[in-house]
């Protein structure tokens, strides 16, 4: 292979750093053009040090401040939301890593697609706000999107040099999250704290609240629609607590491919970044020689909402699915910071639901529009319901 240069927009976070560690133990296979974060100045100091990027960015004004006061090296440091959108075309990169969590790496991720270069898409927001414009501009730009969540990832690996018209079901794995067989009752009184403890995954705060409403399954149910062009009805979850299958492929003739690997967001980072290549790793390896069990179950769709209104939103497509990941955004950022709990997350995304117009093919403009009156309507949802 030759060196892949990389752009990695969200560095600092779990994606972003796990990305580090896959460009640490190949630096004979890749090179870091371009590092990206919010606000992160101290951890991206560091990665700046490590890997000498020609240009950082970072979006918070104050946080660059700071940062350019104690670094005074070749690496270029740049600020604001402008920087960020350059940065995802930058000239030097080859593939952009886009792992900003939520709505905000959409507008990098058009601009990366823009410029021709091959997304690694661990921002699963960006295919479910705007799917549809996100595809066309790929296909109008001959760019792939190689998926990094582990179970596209697995989907992905299953359908190599598969037709698309034998495909019968694709089935998506979840572990179930912390509260997995809880009652409607039973989760009144879980807290913040009770939710970041997630069983089998290491995961930023965001993402883990929402494997704990099973609003990122959902999430991923609409993503897997887009990526692979299939249709909802042949879209179905698994719950599989061990986190060891991460999805599969079922064909008209009845076999199922699966993939299975360590709960390591390393391997799928490593396969998106490499392929068509399948390198080598240093990474954990399954021991077969150990008991090991393997369990499914059906998802409880009526305590744990999220899944429900994600496929609700996702049929809908227009500006649903938008509307539906901004209000949870707000509504989960609300939930960390004790405002609210778990279960008012679900009341959040309905009322925003049922609330917002559904606007069809919808463009960039348009989507920005939604999200933001999802989130201003679930801001004032939450400050009439807290008085």
């Amino acid at each position: 292979m030759t060196v892949k240069r990389l752009a990695i927009l969200g560095s600092t976070g779990s994606i972003g750093t796990q990305t580090l560690d896959v460009v640490r133990s190949h630096p004979e296979l890749f090179c870091v053009s371009v590092l990206a974060a919010n606000t992160s100045d101290e951890v991206l100091l560091q990665q700046i040090e490590e890997f000498s990027p020609k240009t950082a960015v970072l979006v918070d004004e104050t946080a660059a401040a700071r940062l350019r006061e104690r670094y005074h090296g070749k690496t270029e440091i740049l600020v604001g939301e402008k920087a960020l959108l350059d940065a995802a075309a930058d000239d030097e990169a080859d593939t952009v890593v886009t792992s900003m969590v939520g709505f905000a790496g959409l507008a990098p991720t058009l601009a990366a697609l823009k410029a021709g270069k091959t997304i690694a898409l661990a921002n699963k927001e960006t295919l479910v706000v705007a799917g549809e414009l996100v595809t066309a501009l790929a296909k109008e730009k001959g760019v792939p999107i190689l998926p990094v969540d582990s179970e596209h990832c697995a989907l992905f690996q299953c359908l190599q040099g598969e037709r698309r018209e034998t495909v019968e079901r694709l089935i998506l794995t979840a572990s179930g999250g912390p509260f997995r067989g809880k009652t409607t009752e039973e989760l009144q009184s879980v807290t913040v704290a009770d939710c970041l403890k997630h069983p089998t995954w290491s995961m930023g705060k965001k993402i883990t609240v929402d494997s704990a409403t099973l609003v990122n399954k959902g999430l991923e149910v609409i993503e897997a629609h887009w990526l692979y062009d299939v249709p909802y009805e042949k879209i179905e979850v698994a719950v599989h607590p061990q986190s060891i299958l991460h999805s599969m492929v079922e064909f008209r003739d009845g076999a199922v491919m699966a993939q299975l690997g360590l709960p390591d967001m390393r391997l799928p980072i490593q396969y998106a970044l490499t392929y068509p290549v399948r390198e080598a790793a240093n990474f954990g390896r399954m021991d077969f020689k150990t008991r090991m069990g393997l369990s499914f179950e059906p998802p409880d769709m009526k305590t744990f909402r999220g899944l429900a209104l994600a496929y609700e939103a996702g049929k809908a497509e227009g500006t649903m699915p938008c509307v539906l990941n901004g209000a949870n955004e707000t509504a989960v950022a609300a939930f960390l910071a004790g405002r609210i709990g778990f279960l008012d997350i679900y009341e959040c995304i309905e009322r925003a639901m049922d609330a917002q117009e559904n606007v069809a093919h919808p463009s960039f403009e348009t989507l920005c529009e939604a999200d933001a009156r999802a989130r201003a309507f679930v801001r004032k949802f939450l400050e009439n319901k807290e008085v």
